[in-house]
């Protein structure tokens, strides 16, 4: 079985979000109590603790 893709997130002006990075874009671009959650990806322990986990749920997704 492939790999499934990961989640996108694609700019108007066509910068592309994957993964975790495209969960937290799309948080941001919510805003109001979102903009908080979705801001703390660009802190760098806490972006790449997200990147790693969302990593491993998708290894992990075609068993649910």
């Amino acid at each position: 079985m492939a790999d499934a893709p990961a989640l996108e997130a694609i700019e108007p002006g066509g910068r592309r979000f994957a993964g975790a990075a495209a969960v937290n874009r799309v948080l941001r671009e919510l805003g109001g109590a979102w903009l908080l959650p979705g801001s703390l990806y660009l802190v760098p322990p806490i972006g790449w603790l997200e990147d790693r986990y969302y990593a491993r749920v998708a290894r992990r997704r075609a068993w649910w």
